[in-house]
C-alpha cells in the first residue's frame, strides 16, 4: 500500500503548488519560476511582488487533524530553504543585501469538493 501513497504524493504536491500560484497571482504577485532545485534544497515557487523577490514554500495537508500545514515549516526546513534561496540569488548574480527579497509560506488544507483553506504567512 505504501507505493500507492508515494505515487500519488507528487500529484498532490504539484496541485497544491498550482493552487498557491493561482492564489498569489490573484493577490497581485507575478510568477517567476516553479520547483527550483539545487544542492541545498528546493524552492516551490519564486514570485515577484513589485520589485521584491518572494520565495515560497508550499505546504499541503488533507486536514488539520495533526496540525496546520504552515506549522510543518519548522526551523530545520527553514534553514535548508534559506540556503536554497541564497544559492538561487548567487547563481543569478543577485546581491541579497541589495535585492529586496522575502520568504513566504503558503499552507493549504482540505481536499475534495470543498474549497481549500489557504493560509499565507509573509516574511517568515
Amino acid at each position: 500500500m505504501n507505493w500507492i501513497k508515494q505515487a500519488l504524493s507528487p500529484i498532490i504536491g504539484s496541485e497544491a503548488e498550482r493552487v498557491a500560484r493561482t492564489f498569489l497571482e490573484q493577490q497581485g504577485l507575478t510568477f517567476v519560476m516553479q520547483n527550483y532545485r539545487c544542492r541545498s534544497g528546493e524552492i516551490d515557487l519564486i514570485m515577484r511582488d513589485g520589485t521584491e523577490l518572494v520565495f515560497v514554500e508550499v505546504k499541503y495537508r488533507k486536514n488539520s487533524q495533526h496540525g496546520k500545514a504552515v506549522e510543518f515549516f519548522h526551523a530545520k526546513k527553514k534553514r535548508k530553504f534559506e540556503s536554497a534561496v541564497m544559492y538561487y540569488m548567487q547563481q543569478n548574480n543577485f546581491n541579497p543585501s541589495v535585492v529586496p527579497h522575502r520568504i513566504d509560506v503558503i499552507g493549504i488544507e482540505g481536499q475534495g469538493q470543498h474549497q481549500p483553506i489557504i493560509n499565507w504567512l509573509k516574511s517568515v
